[in-house]
């Protein structure tokens, strides 16, 4: 694939990733800012009112009669956290060119009605229309409130923000419900203003259409953006590994605990460490699911992921009460066997084939695309699927082994049921 990446106006970048083995087309406007406890929950708010009308479609009665009309093309309004930075826009899906009736172009108007709605959005006495705030904050705080009822991504939740406590990463997507709650609409179009003028906006295209077509059509549709002084992304802090490992729990009304466990790593090997986590607990084959989860039915589920950004491996496990001590004490067991080296062959060759398979899978789907180039560009990462996947290749056990043994336990997180408590 040709990936070209260009500046095509005061901090408004473009990624166009030609591909004409799809029937459709996609394209992400995407503003990037520092992620900030503060203005998280703002942020997050802003591109779902905007999604409620614009100058020429102002509810969205019309808004969804204009993308009929355009065969059926969407406008999905998306929120999302890369590395320390959150990024909040749309992203458009529509009938590719080729396939459209008669010779009809899609990518314009599309993409005009992308830049309308990001940039000329419905308003009443220089502020969000009323009505369209406070519906749209009371559905932000019905999300924020359904990930402390779904136990698994809460303790994932907190384990961040206590591992990360005082640093971006530890900061939710969707900000706190406190913070939302205290949000007002002519605040929220303040902070909507700056967003625009001074925020850089991410482009991503994955289609049929030229690098020249969708960079004429991006220049017409965002013609208007007002740019102001537009501020720099700051590069990722590392993480400060704590001298002692901090032990945290809470008590809720559950019937299953959350066993969750934070790792510092101090290695730049980020392909070793990758790979490491995939043999300790990144798929099905793992030593946690295999080992702790299925041999000795320790946990009901057992997994690990990989945080390149931040260089930490989260382990994420949901245990009997009564089975605190054990199911701790094999996952830091498995975690010395990958940093022994003490594998068999066919854990690395599996290992190996599921990450060269998620790679080369990644072609087949353009949202991967979209979300894989948007996180590359935000992050400022230089490399491609397929250069990963070379990395991948030339693997060997011995780097794996140097880069796990500087993976050190930092924080532990007990999500524990009120009868257990006491």
């Amino acid at each position: 694939m040709n990936m070209m990446r260009k500046t095509i106006a005061e901090g408004v970048s473009l990624t166009c990733l030609p591909v004409s083995k799809f029937k459709t087309g996609i394209l992400s406007a995407q503003f990037a800012v520092p992620l900030t406890a503060s203005a998280a929950g703002a942020v997050a708010l802003i591109p779902s009112v905007l999604r409620r009308g614009t100058v020429n479609y102002p509810d969205m009665g019309r808004l969804s009669e204009r993308l009929d009309n355009l065969y059926g093309a969407r406008m999905d309004d998306t929120v999302r956290k890369i590395g320390e930075c959150q990024c909040a826009g749309f992203v458009a899906s529509f009938l590719d060119d080729r396939f459209v009736p008669g010779g009809e172009r899609l990518l314009e108007p599309v993409t005009a009605l992308l830049g309308e709605l990001l940039c000329r959005p419905v308003t009443e006495n220089g502020a969000f229309v009323p009505a369209y705030f406070e519906s749209e904050k009371a559905n932000l705080l019905d999300a924020i409130g359904s990930i402390r009822n779904d136990k698994r991504l809460w303790a994932g939740r907190r384990l961040l923000s206590e591992m990360c406590a005082g640093e971006p990463y530890g900061v939710s997507r969707l900000g706190e419900e406190a913070d939302a709650d205290a949000l007002e609409g002519p605040d929220l179009y303040r902070r909507y203003r700056d967003l625009i003028q001074s925020a850089p906006l991410e482009l991503v295209y994955c289609g049929s259409a030229s690098a020249d077509e969708v960079e004429d059509a991006l220049r017409e549709a965002f013609s208007a953006l007002p740019r102001v002084s537009v501020r720099t992304l700051p590069a990722v802090r590392p993480h400060e590994p704590r001298p002692d490992v901090l032990h945290v729990s809470d008590s809720m009304d559950v019937t299953q605990g959350k066993l969750e466990l934070g790792f510092s790593c101090d290695s730049d090997d980020y392909m070793a460490l990758l790979m490491g986590n995939t043999l300790f607990g990144g798929s099905s084959n793992s030593k946690l699911f295999m080992n702790v989860r299925e041999k000795l039915s320790l946990c009901y589920y057992a997994s690990s992921v990989f945080h390149r950004q931040k260089n930490l491996i989260t382990v994420s496990s949901g245990i009997e009460f009564g089975n605190y001590q054990p199911a701790f004490d094999e996952i830091m067991e498995q975690l010395r066997m990958v940093q022994e080296g003490r594998w068999e062959d066919w854990e690395i060759d599996s290992a190996r084939s599921l990450l060269l398979n998620s790679y080369a899978s990644m072609g087949d789907a353009q949202g991967k695309l979209e979300n894989f180039y948007l996180s590359r560009a935000v992050t400022g990462l230089p490399d491609t699927p397929e250069q990963l996947a070379d990395m991948v290749r030339a693997m060997t056990p011995e780097r794996i082994i140097e880069a796990m043994r500087t993976v050190r336990l930092d924080t532990v997180y007990f999500l524990k049921g009120k009868e257990a408590a006491a």
